[in-house]
């Protein structure tokens, strides 16, 4: 058998040897920028202030910034906080193949990691580029066997991606970063329970593994010995949550020549990512056709078999709002643009409901047959006169075929952050990310609370999303 962890221990090992592009270092500040989004406005949360109370409450203050709060935590604790916030209102990037949300996890340890070394910005950026790839590549391996068994790649994919952004800090050698990986594989984990449930414990899956990729690597310093093949051995983590059922050519593919940062989309709409090409066929049967919302009979909505799960459309939540693809359909068919707020269940109306009750879900041909290659969506809308309108997307908004540009990402910045921070703060961070390469300096306390605001109902109606 392949020796498949080895082969990801000696690309972390040798993250000196690759060539970061311009291109790629443009993406790796992108990927910051929206990070800081994500984490700014999801600090203000019900639940990003249940987990950090919980945690002052537990082990006291510390030593590393939390974004959104004055007071610090110690360096585990706060990647745990500084990863949940950033996932609490599902703003945040992913990968399609991979089904995974790397910068959640993969940037949080390593900004607490920093925090003390301040590294310069070569040596970061060469630390997330390589958390992105393994993360990346281990969870295209994974997906869609791991998701069909009801797992969640964001933790059990990201720690290692999380684990080897460490590894390039820490200048570990390839048998270190072996038993790293041996070690992290203990804490994978991450079920999708909550789904259609009203409940929230999905938002700190990837502190978990964020706060367990720091744990993972300071106990293989300190010693602790953790099996050197755990990828592919016979009781090793593809076998675990997949079955053994896993893809080599996805997670090996170009090792070092290529690398899966570039692959990764950035979203524009606040909810699940398996929604967003329904949403924008909404959007384009809206732009062509003048549809009046009471004149709507049915809705019809084929998709692949892993976005089907998400046809509940009972919400009693945000996140069982952001996770139904009725409901959302729902919300894109009244509103120009989704924002936060609509999802928010003190903001739900009987129309909406009534909608999203006529919207009917089905596993699409299609759409299965390409996926993950492709995340396809049909939406038909049958109306009063009987005719029928009909829309197919191949890839939704923000994925690398149909990008948000560097403008789109500052105005999601921006139009996220400006209500939190203040106009001014907002406008001078979005230039400090994009001329990161000058001065980082600001990277290690410009981002920690500050004038950030604690109100978050006052807050959350005035989120954007990236504007149609």
């Amino acid at each position: 058998m392949r020796a498949m962890t080895e082969e990801l221990a000696n690309h972390v090992a040798n993250y000196k040897k690759m060539t970061l592009t311009e291109d790629i270092l443009q993406q790796v500040k992108r990927v910051l920028l929206d990070y800081f989004c994500c984490a700014i406005t999801g600090s203000q949360t019900v639940v990003s202030k249940q987990v950090f109370q919980t945690l002052l409450e537990l082990e006291g203050e510390g030593d590393y910034h939390v974004i959104g709060h004055k007071k610090k935590l110690s360096k585990t604790n706060a990647a745990f906080i500084n990863g949940t916030i950033a996932h609490s209102l599902d703003l945040d990037d992913g990968h399609t193949k991979g089904s995974i949300h790397p910068g959640t996890v993969v940037l949080p340890p390593l900004l607490a990691e920093a925090e003390k070394g301040k590294p310069n910005f070569d040596l970061l950026a060469r630390a997330i580029v390589i958390g992105y790839d393994v993360c990346l590549r281990i969870s295209s391996a994974l997906h869609p066997s791991s998701r069909k068994r009801g797992f969640h790649n964001t933790p059990v994919a990201g720690i290692f991606g999380a684990v080897a952004g460490l590894c390039v800090l820490n200048e570990l050698n390839k048998k270190e970063v072996q038993n790293a990986f041996g070690i992290a594989a203990s804490f994978a984990g991450g079920i999708f329970a909550f789904l259609g449930t009203g409940a929230e414990v999905k938002r700190i899956h990837p502190g978990q593994a964020a706060r367990d990729a720091l744990l993972a690597v300071e106990l293989s310093l300190n010693g602790l010995t953790g099996p050197k093949s755990v990828l592919e051995s016979e009781n090793g983590l593809f076998q675990a949550f997949a079955g053994a059922d896993i893809s080599s050519e996805r997670l090996l593919q170009n090792l070092g020549k290529t690398f899966e940062i570039s692959n990764i989309y950035f979203k524009p709409y606040p909810c699940c990512r398996h929604i967003h090409s329904s949403v924008d066929a909404v959007y384009k049967l809206k732009e062509k056709n003048e549809i009046k919302v009471e004149d709507i009979v049915r809705i019809r909505v084929g998709v692949n078999s892993i976005a089907y799960k998400h046809r509940h459309h009972e919400c009693q939540s945000l996140l069982d709002a952001q996770m139904s693809l009725p409901y959302t359909v729902a919300l894109a068919l009244l509103y120009p643009t989704l924002e936060i707020g609509h999802f928010a269940p003190e903001n739900s109306t009987s129309q909406c409901r009534n909608l999203a009750s006529k919207v009917e879900v089905y596993i699409d041909e299609y759409a299965e047959t390409v996926y993950p290659n492709e995340r396809a969506a049909k939406v038909e809308i049958n109306v009063a006169d009987g005719s029928t309108l009909m829309e197919l997307i191949h890839n939704p908004l923000g994925e690398p075929s149909h990008p948000l540009d560097d403008a789109q990402l500052a105005a999601k910045f921006y139009g996220n952050c400006k209500s939190i921070i203040g106009e001014e703060k907002t406008e001078e961070m979005i230039a400090n990310i994009f001329n990161i390469e000058k001065e980082i300096d600001f990277l290690y306390k410009s981002f920690h609370n500050n004038n950030i605001a604690t109100d978050y109902k006052g807050w959350i109606k005035h989120s954007k999303g990236v504007s149609k």
